[in-house]
Order: structure tokens, then C-alpha cells, then sequence
């Protein structure tokens, strides 16, 4: 297979972090992106995602904490306009449960 040379330009700490990920994962960086080639030749399409292991922030950690305690959960509504009243409602009531 006869090979060529790609030159891009990226800044240090994106290359480092790259090169840091793909040996994590057992990859160089170079079979990487030639992986990376291949796919979007073959697929003509690009994706792009956010790592689904993402922790949450721990405002966010809190924020689900306290919404859990709360419980506070809306009856079902079969229109907007019974839901737009209920929302409008100073004496609304919650339920229990989901």
C-alpha cells in the first residue's frame, strides 16, 4: 500500500490530547484519522458527538438532588388550554406520584 503524507495544522494541546486519548485507547493517531478518512469516504457524512461518559458538573449533581426531593410532578392534561389554567392557577395542586 502506497502511503501519503497529510499535514494539518492544530494547536499543541489539541494534538497532545489527541495523541494522549488514542493511546489510551490503543490507537495511534495516525490509524485514527486514516479510520476517520475512510468512514466519511465511505458514508459521505460527518459526525460529531459529545463523549457520552460526561460527568455532571456539580451544580448539576445538586440541581437533580433537590428536583428529586421536591416530587413535585403536574397532572396529565388532554389539551394546552387546561394546562396553560392549571400553570396560571396560584392554588394548584401536585401529585403524589408519576
Amino acid at each position: 500500500m502506497k502511503t501519503a503524507v497529510i499535514n494539518i495544522k492544530t494547536d499543541i494541546k489539541t494534538k497532545n490530547q489527541a495523541r494522549k486519548v488514542a493511546e489510551e485507547l490503543g490507537f495511534s493517531l495516525s490509524s485514527l484519522a486514516n479510520a476517520y478518512f475512510k468512514t466519511l469516504i465511505k458514508t459521505k457524512e460527518v459526525h460529531f458527538s459529545v463523549n457520552p461518559k460526561e460527568e455532571p458538573s456539580d451544580y448539576m449533581i445538586q440541581a437533580l438532588k433537590e428536583a428529586e426531593a421536591d416530587k413535585k410532578i403536574s397532572p396529565t392534561f388532554d389539551n394546552a388550554r387546561d394546562a396553560t389554567a392549571w400553570l396560571k392557577d396560584k392554588n394548584r395542586k401536585y401529585e403524589d406520584k408519576i
